[in-house]
């Protein structure tokens, strides 16, 4: 078939049922009737000879083709996105824009004060949504314009993305103020001795800190593993357990703050963005606000 011959339309419906993973959500999304999108998903099977996603437990998954179409049909739409509105200006105090952003929960619980703040004083009718995004996710998500910008670690396999840093600082061993260890240098022997807290929203995997030790042939002894930071402080505060985080969230958090005794490279942040909307104002706008909050807080 011709591409004069198919309605392109048909491409934006698959990009939003690959988002989505729901029919519903997908018609609520396109501001049209769930039969609409049944229907366009019955021609676009005619059209590939693909049944594209399957009704599953978990939503509408994604079939092996429909997975190796997605990355070309999202880029496609953030090009034409990008192209549609490459003459747009923005008007921060005039702006109704809603912005979607990805960060980790410890991100989020810094950052979005200072952001709305900044905010309300730029941009009174601009809103906010914040999401957790798998990383092999992110890249797929700015593509397609399910997402604006992004900060994490340094990514893999983000040749479309471009980034800007945001901020870095070394990890240390953090205990309750009255712990025995607190009040002189930690040994090496004396961090493995201990036992260990460790924050993941992965059910495994070793962080950082871990493949520094295994490098050095050691392992840590990991008592807790839990996915948020909120449920590893209380525990902390009322046991002899042991918290590997950065500096700057152990001190404010008031606990003990030990050097570690191995090397291990510091955390870092980027602020992720795909390249076809680098020249958009819009998003230079909020990338100029984030950038600027990040440096006040290192400087």
């Amino acid at each position: 078939m011709k591409l004069s011959q198919l309605d392109l339309n048909l491409f934006l419906v698959f990009d939003v049922i690959y988002a989505e993973r729901n029919l519903t959500r997908a018609a609520e999304s396109l501001s049209v009737t769930q039969p609409t999108v049944s229907n366009a998903l019955a021609r676009l099977r005619r059209v590939f000879g693909d049944p594209l996603f399957v009704k599953t437990s978990r939503g509408m998954t994604p079939t092996p083709f429909a997975e190796r179409l997605a990355g070309r049909v999202g880029e496609a739409m953030a090009l034409l996105g990008a192209s549609a509105h490459a003459r747009d200006e923005f008007h921060p105090a005039r702006s109704q824009r809603v912005f979607r952003l990805s960060m980790n929960d410890w991100i989020e619980a810094r950052t979005m004060p200072p952001l709305m703040q900044a905010l309300f004083a730029e941009a009174p009718g601009v809103a906010l949504r914040s999401y957790r995004s798998s990383r092999r996710e992110i890249a797929r998500e700015l593509a397609s314009g399910g997402l604006d910008l992004a900060i994490d670690v340094p990514l893999e396999n983000a040749r479309d993305l471009l980034h800007a840093p945001l901020h870095s600082e070394r990890y240390v061993c953090a205990l309750r103020p009255d712990h025995p260890l607190a009040a002189a240098p930690l040994s090496l022997e004396s961090y493995l001795g201990l036992g260990h807290i460790t924050v993941s929203g992965r059910r495994r995997g070793a962080g950082y800190v871990d493949l520094a030790l295994r490098a050095m042939g050691h392992r840590r002894n990991i008592r807790l593993r839990v996915q948020h930071y909120r449920s590893a402080i209380p525990v902390l505060r009322a046991s002899d357990l042991a918290l590997t985080i950065t500096e700057e969230l152990a001190r404010s958090l008031g606990f003990a703050v030990l050097d570690l005794p191995f090397e291990v490279a510091p955390l870092a942040f980027n602020l992720y963005w795909h390249r076809t909307h680098d020249e958009d104002p819009a998003n230079l706008w909020l990338r100029r606000i984030l950038r600027g909050l990040f440096a006040e807080r290192i400087a």
